[in-house]
Order: structure tokens, then C-alpha cells, then sequence
């Protein structure tokens, strides 16, 4: 498996409310992170900061082989519990803090599958044999409208509510993630991305990307200078992950 983590400040924030990284356990399996920080007064970048910090120790010092979905999916659904509460408890506790979340998109990846768990409208997109397609569900109310019926996908590209979201990790005592496995064949590629990527560049221009003939790390370059050049009006953060297949070099 190849993979790139990048994060770019944007060409009009002052700071960066992104996080994330890609972290490798002691079995050799990585967890892929992006989290989009929220709240003023830089409460977002604690938030964000606070949950990739969290889960990257929980992965690097307690997590297991991940030898099935449910084993990964079990891991992200109790840690990100645990971060939600532990973020709710600390904004509650700091004045200057209150109200902050985060989105939160993650991937347990293995060399057979890859368990996904998302929060809010940071996205993850999967390129294989069908194609290239957003595997993940915005949990924003634009989104809920065009489920609804209510407006069309097009309307939704500039509604002047696009960014408010319905689900947000460290806002209330509970939450609730989507979960689910995906299963990977060789060249199959993951994409996530907050959504200073996926508001600015295209499906199609995303495509075009990641089938060039470029390295992933000028693959990945190349979303960020895509977006900055569309305006950059927000922090700009993704993973990239390759899968190939070694089992016939064992």
C-alpha cells in the first residue's frame, strides 16, 4: 500500500482548523484520518487537534491486527465515542471553547479491506474497476434537502446554507457515525478529504487526477494547488491511499 497525508492552510483562513495523518500500527495496519475543525476563537483547531492526537495514540499503543471488518469497525466505533465525550466535556470546561466540534472521516486499512466511519461532511471517495464515486453520506442539511427531494444536486453545489451540518463530533454527549467495510482490490485508491477539496474541485476533475500517470505524492500536490487555484477560501486536507497486490513477492 502507498499513501500521502497533506495539509494546506488555503489561500484566505489565517490558520488551519484541519487535521489528520495516516498511522501505522504495530501490526502494519494504517489508519487514515482527515478531521475539519469548527468553533471561533481557534476552539476548531483544538477540536480537530484533539481527536487525530486521541485516536493516533489509541492506534499506535492499543489496537489490534484488525483481522476482520467487524473487529475494525468495533475499534472506531468505540473510540470515536470516546473522543466525542471527551471533546463535549472539555468545551463545556473551557469558556473559550464552547461549542466547538469537528467532522471526522477515518479508515482502518488492511490489505483485504477498508472499514470506514465518518462524522459530518468531511468525504471519503473510492477509485476501482466501476469507476470513481463518494462512498461516504454528508451529514449536512444541504444533503438532507436533496435526499428530500427537496432541491437537486446542481442547487445544492451553491446554497447559501451548504455549510451547516447535522452531525458534529464534540457537540452533544452522543453521537452517531456511519460505519462500513469496503473490500479492495489492487490499484484501488481511497480518497479523504475535508471539505475545502471536495467544495472547490470536481468528481470529474478528481478523476482525472488520480488516473494520471503522476506519483501519489504529485497526485495529491495537485488537489491542493487545484483548489487553492479555485479559490482556497478554506483549509484544504487529504489522505491518499493505494492498494496494491504483494501477496506473490511473499
Amino acid at each position: 500500500m502507498n499513501d500521502i497525508f497533506l495539509t494546506n492552510q488555503g489561500k484566505v483562513r489565517q490558520h488551519n482548523e484541519d487535521n489528520g495523518g495516516i498511522f501505522l500500527n504495530s501490526h502494519g495496519v494504517r489508519l487514515a484520518i482527515v478531521a475539519d475543525g469548527m468553533g471561533g476563537h481557534r476552539a476548531g483547531d483544538v477540536a480537530s487537534l484533539m481527536t487525530v492526537e486521541f485516536l493516533q495514540k489509541r492506534w499506535e499503543e492499543e489496537s489490534g491486527p484488525m483481522l476482520t471488518p467487524n473487529e475494525a469497525e468495533t475499534w472506531l466505533r468505540e473510540e470515536i465515542k470516546e473522543i466525542n465525550q471527551r471533546l463535549f466535556v472539555y468545551s463545556e470546561e473551557n469558556l473559550e471553547c464552547q461549542g466547538m466540534g469537528t467532522t471526522i472521516v477515518a479508515a482502518v486499512c488492511t490489505n483485504k479491506f477498508s472499514t470506514i466511519a465518518n462524522i459530518g461532511d468531511s468525504r471519503c471517495y473510492l477509485y476501482n474497476e466501476s469507476g470513481f464515486k463518494q462512498v461516504t453520506e454528508d451529514h449536512s442539511l444541504v444533503n438532507e434537502l436533496v435526499r428530500s427531494g427537496q432541491i437537486s444536486k446542481e442547487d445544492a453545489e451553491n446554497h447559501p446554507r451548504k455549510n451547516v451540518l447535522l452531525r458534529a463530533l464534540g457537540t452533544e454527549v452522543n453521537v452517531e457515525m456511519d460505519i462500513f467495510t469496503i473490500i479492495f482490490e489492487e490499484e484501488d485508491v481511497l480518497l479523504l478529504c475535508s471539505d475545502g477539496l471536495s467544495n472547490k474541485v470536481s468528481e470529474q476533475e478528481m478523476l482525472s487526477i488520480i488516473t494520471n500517470s503522476a506519483d501519489l505524492n504529485e497526485k495529491a500536490n495537485s488537489f491542493i494547488t487545484m483548489a487553492n487555484e479555485y479559490g482556497g477560501e478554506d483549509n484544504i486536507t487529504l489522505a491518499l491511499l493505494r492498494f496494491f497486490d504483494n501477496s506473490e513477492s511473499r
